[in-house]
């Protein structure tokens, strides 16, 4: 991976300079609960956790910044009324300010759900179906053609024999997308071109209409419907929402989501006055295995400034209590505040696993992935945990980001950091947050 060249040059990580010992760790953390000091074990009481839980937790996670695998985090845990916070380590390596329980992350693809609410939201408004063809509102994917083979030449095309619906973008079963599985694919070399790849950097044209230009001139990988394919059909969907809502797609979020949620640090940029709160982003260089400055804290970050796209599969800034909004409502089936954003049907739909065996079986994604999960309206579905693993619903970001609701055990963990996954699979730092998470919530 590549940094986007404003300050992506590569950083050694200075051993002398981190935080020399968990109780150094310990110490930028937040709230009462999270001083060093108290009794070693407390059955659950008022605070609705396990002291000697979230102590293992807070070590856990505080090991990761230690070693420099992170510069910091933060970790929010809630059940019921109860909810538990932790914010460690620093903003950037080397000298950046510490880490605060409002700082704001890059949080990628927890974009989708969020984006797969409002979408119910059109639903329920009548404003879309959700089996009817988007031709209507995306005229550029009209009329498909399909890749007789995934690895032949872009021209080597049928007709598709259907057209894409609004349910195909919700569930990645447009017929294109990510290619996981090894080998040479002309097609992805094709959408590099047209600026329409899928990767880490998000869309960097003018408008939503000059990206769908650029997707709609080349064939799907797909027919409609056929397989799960990873991200684009989320990003898809953000050029439909704006269109469907008659609305720029951050103004329509706020009005239906953030505002009501009280969701003040989301958006798709972040404000002058709140750019200090912006960490610096890192990504593990091939070859040599150091940390690169993906994206940098502060003006240099490409953040600073609204897109011309706005990507509703991975282009929202929030913070963890944002975020954890958000959870809240959907695992409290659409209310908020005494108030209903979503009905109880729309988000049953949301969360059903809608990918069959057959569709699974031809749509690679991380190993053992769909032994354990399934994909429902733009988020994932549990369905057989491992240890280790999420409960329940929700999804994870690329940039470092991790948020599920549980609606067995009623427990929500959100983490927040600011390092791009090395791969697909679950860094050790989201393995040790939900081991640890779950067992200091006694679930």
């Amino acid at each position: 991976m590549r940094g986007d060249g404003a300050g992506a040059t590569l950083l050694r990580v200075d051993r002398r300079r981190a935080l020399t010992g968990i109780a150094a760790l310990v110490a930028t953390g937040i709230g009462d609960a999270c001083r060093p000091g108290a009794e070693e074990e407390r059955a659950m009481g008022e605070s609705g956790f396990s002291e000697a839980g979230l102590g293992r937790m807070r070590a856990a996670m505080a090991a990761h910044v230690q070693r420099g695998d992170l510069p910091g985090f933060v970790t929010v845990v809630s059940r019921g009324g109860a909810t538990h916070a932790e914010a460690i380590g620093k903003m950037a390596f080397g000298d950046g300010g510490q880490v605060q329980r409002d700082t704001i992350f890059r949080i990628a693809s927890l974009t989708k759900p969020i984006a797969g609410a409002a979408t119910m939201m059109l639903v329920e408004d009548g404003t879309l179906r959700l089996a009817e063809p988007v031709d209507s509102l995306l005229p550029e994917l009209a009329n498909r053609r399909v890749l007789k083979a995934l690895n032949g030449p872009v021209d080597d095309t049928e007709p598709a024999r259907r057209p894409i619906l609004v349910s195909d973008l919700l569930t990645l079963r447009m017929g294109i997308g990510a290619i996981m599985a090894p080998g040479d694919y002309p097609i992805v070399q094709a959408m590099r071109e047209k600026g329409v790849a899928v990767g880490p950097q998000l869309p960097d044209t003018p408008s939503p209409d000059a990206w769908l230009k650029g997707l709609g001139s080349l064939p799907l990988m797909r027919h409609p419907g056929e397989a799960w394919m990873y991200d684009t059909a989320l990003t898809v969907l953000g050029a439909l929402l704006s269109r469907a809502s008659g609305q720029p797609l951050e103004t329509f979020l706020r009005e239906r989501l953030f505002e009501p949620l009280g969701m003040r640090d989301t958006g798709f940029s972040v404000p002058a006055d709140k750019l200090h709160r912006l960490p610096a982003c890192y990504v593990r260089a091939p070859g040599t295995g150091q940390l690169a400055i993906f994206d940098p804290a502060g003006p240099g970050s490409r953040f600073s400034r609204a897109p011309g796209f706005p990507s509703a599969s991975g282009g929202l800034v929030s913070t963890a209590d944002d975020v954890l909004a958000f959870a809240r409502m959907m695992l409290n089936r659409g209310a908020h505040g005494g108030k209903r954003l979503l009905s109880e049907r729309s988000v049953e739909l949301m969360t059903t696993d809608h990918i069959t065996p057959a569709q699974k079986a031809i749509s690679p994604f991380s190993p053992g992935f769909w032994d354990s999960r399934g994909w429902g309206y733009a988020l994932s579905v549990v369905t057989r945990p491992k240890p280790g693993e999420p409960r329940g619903l929700g999804w994870d970001g690329g940039y470092g980001t991790s948020c599920y609701w549980d609606p067995e055990t009623g427990v929500i963990g959100v983490l927040m950091t600011q390092r791009l996954m090395d791969s697909p699979t679950a860094p050790p730092a989201f393995v040790d947050f939900w081991r640890s998470a779950y067992e200091a919530a006694g679930a």
